[in-house]
């Protein structure tokens, strides 16, 4: 593939983030780049330590949401179409390698509908992996369940899911600076509706916690209907952050889910 154009390339620097760049020890090339995408009103943060727990030549590029951290201005999509259709002309300069894709809770329905237009792309290979975390399958998803217009009831429901960020709540200052985010992200949750009939040709791996108040087992497990290629189904002792305290084992699993790709 030929080098990027210097606008796809600044659109991609906008939208992903390396803390492996951060860290002062940019990877050689790598053989796959593992494309994350956060939680509701997360960031890039939440994918800050996982390239400690990967191979060298894996790079792993966490996206950046419109309206957080150093895109703060940048205003929220209006739609879940509308950031999908974004992410996916910024991933465009990244493929000249492989790339799989990593999704938490909104996250995952985000990773989804972004692999179903890579891998509709005339002449261009799909991703090589999918994974969801935290996420009912997209068919499965209860939008009732989900709160609309009443930030209480909204932060309420952040607080329960029980992630270590949720501290930032407390503090007066810092939700002024998060909850704007979170309120954007839970109206594209409530107006999406997935891409229909159509399944991806790759392999699917979701994971979640054992005892996540948001995800029933069962809807999990229903990813499998979003593939034709392989599924996995992945259970950890925890909860819709399950993540967090158990980052090793959950990277370990996708190591060797990676080890397995060209």
């Amino acid at each position: 593939m030929s080098a990027p154009r210097p606008a796809a390339a600044a659109r991609a620097s906008r939208w992903f983030r390396s803390h492996r760049r951060l860290d002062g020890r940019p990877p050689t090339r790598p053989r796959i780049r593992l494309l994350c995408f956060p939680h509701a009103g997360g960031s890039p943060t939440a994918f800050r330590t996982w390239h400690r727990h990967l191979p060298a030549d894996i790079e792993v590029l966490a996206v950046c949401y419109p309206g957080r951290q150093d895109r703060q201005r940048d205003p929220f999509p209006a739609s879940m179409d509308e950031l999908v259709t974004e992410v996916t002309a910024a991933v465009e300069p990244l493929l000249d390698v492989p790339v799989a894709l990593f999704g938490h809770s909104l996250g995952a329905l985000v990773a989804y509908e972004v692999a179903l237009r890579l891998a509709a792309r005339p002449g261009a290979p799909p991703p090589v992996r999918l994974f969801v975390s935290g996420a009912e399958a997209p068919h499965r998803l209860d939008h009732s369940r989900l709160p609309v217009g009443d930030d209480e009831a909204l932060l309420d429901v952040v607080r329960k899911l029980g992630s270590d960020a949720a501290q930032a709540l407390e503090v007066p200052a810092l939700l002024d600076l998060v909850l704007p985010s979170i309120r954007a992200d839970f109206r594209l949750l409530t107006s999406y509706r997935p891409t229909p009939c159509t399944t991806l040709g790759i392999p699917v791996i979701a994971c979640t916690g054992d005892s996540d108040p948001a995800c029933r087992i069962e809807a999990v497990r229903s990813w499998s209907e979003t593939t034709a290629s392989r599924f996995e189904l992945c259970v950890f002792p925890g909860g819709h952050f399950y993540l967090e305290p158990l980052e090793p084992e959950l990277l370990g699993r996708v190591r060797s889910h990676l080890a397995r790709t060209a």
